[in-house]
């Protein structure tokens, strides 16, 4: 089969003849980028991570949702996480539920144990029956400690911090700065001055010094070397060689730990399984990569193992190129997952939609109107919605 050319990521041939002129492949192709889903001598960037969803910070008594959780962390970019849903069941993306306070003090004790405490002047207390603790002092300020040790504390004026007993950690200062440590070891820091680090679990390394320099090591050696002015150096299996590359953007700062507001938990109507979409396929195309069949794997057997009768498949892509073509790259590629469960032995009904970039997570440009490559990965995504049942 001959190698051909995919959108945005040149792929060369295996071979080459007397002139250089690329020729079919009889072996696997090998893309000319140093790191897959890039441009050849592009750094990546040092990724953003996003706040947990303080509406849903109550213990998870749902068994269907424990049992989906343990399949996290297992492959880069997939996540899962409780979904919300409004009150006629349409799911939500926003915070779902508000404890609105009134003008005088109330008091309230549950048959099971709950206690709420209104003081009259936007402060509170909720205390619930397995332990979880909310104080709320009315100002935008607060903490909140959970039955299985999840903890937030939010000082209200945009620096917070979050843990959970998973050994999840994340601060954010309100200068745009904050750091991250993930349970497998993984660990982001942003200094909120354009300036960011990446330290990866499988060692992959990313430094982005805020001035269009930066540089990246992957784990199977890769070295890329951003120098700001032009040029970058790469050093991978093919040696080392010197290629144009546009100046590092730098990272965009973190905004601030929002007041809290939304304090009653939410039970969760169901999952959401969120998979990067660079993990599955290349720049701008909706077929598999051969890498993406082990996480197909992992999510086509969490659903046969839970039974699960019924799930949405949902593409999701970034901003840029138009409507039409984003829409039917979400589609295609909401497709091409979907029948790869099914492909798996996934038996259950899995209805497909793409919603191309009208549902973003991440903002796609930074407030002065410049690129965001990282906002732009989050959503680049395909998200696998299991309602619970």
């Amino acid at each position: 089969m001959a190698c051909g050319l995919g959108l945005m990521l040149v792929v060369v041939g295996c071979t080459s003849d007397p002139d250089d002129h690329p020729v079919p492949c009889t072996s696997p192709c090998t893309p000319s980028t140093g790191v897959l889903g890039f441009p050849e001598g592009e750094v990546p960037p040092v990724p953003l991570f996003t706040l947990p969803d303080l509406s849903l910070l109550s213990a998870q008594d749902d068994a269907f949702t424990i049992r989906f959780a343990d399949i996290a962390d297992k492959y880069p970019g997939l996540t899962v996480s409780p979904a919300a849903c409004d009150d006629d069941g349409t799911r939500i993306t926003s915070d779902g539920a508000i404890l609105a306070y009134g003008d005088g003090s109330t008091s309230y004790t549950g048959p099971d144990g709950t206690t709420v405490v209104n003081y009259g002047d936007g402060s509170g207390t909720y205390q619930g029956p397995d332990g979880t603790a909310i104080v709320n002092h009315g100002n935008g300020s607060g903490t909140y400690h959970g039955a299985d040790g999840t903890a937030v504390v939010n000082d209200g004026g945009g620096t917070g911090s979050y843990s959970s007993p998973d050994g999840t950690e994340l601060k954010i200062y309100g200068n745009g700065a904050g750091w991250y440590r993930g349970p497998d070891g993984t660990e982001i820091t942003n200094y909120g001055d354009g300036s960011g680090t990446y330290q990866g679990a499988d060692g992959t390394e990313i430094v982005n010094h805020g001035d269009g320099t930066g540089s990246y090591r992957g784990p199977d050696g890769t070295a890329i070397v951003n120098d700001g002015a032009g040029t970058a150096t790469v050093t991978d299996s093919r040696g080392t060689r010197k290629v144009p590359a546009d100046p590092l953007p730098g990272v965009p700062p973190l905004g601030q730990f929002p007041p809290l507001e939304a304090l009653t938990p939410q039970e969760s109507c169901g999952v959401s399984i969120t998979v990067d979409a660079g993990l599955l396929f290349d720049f701008g195309d909706h077929r598999l990569r051969p890498e993406a069949q082990p996480v197909i794997a992992t999510v086509a057997q969490a659903l046969r193992d839970n039974a699960v009768p019924v799930a949405t498949v949902e593409g999701h892509t970034d901003a840029v190129g138009g409507d039409d073509l984003n829409q039917r790259l979400s589609e295609n590629r909401a497709s091409t997952v979907a029948d790869a469960l099914r492909s798996a032995g996934v038996t259950t009904d899995l209805d497909v939609r793409g919603y191309g970039k009208t549902r973003p997570v991440a903002p796609d440009t930074n407030p002065d109107g410049s690129d965001n490559p990282a906002g732009r990965q989050l959503n680049r995504r395909v998200e696998i919605f299991v309602r619970a049942f």
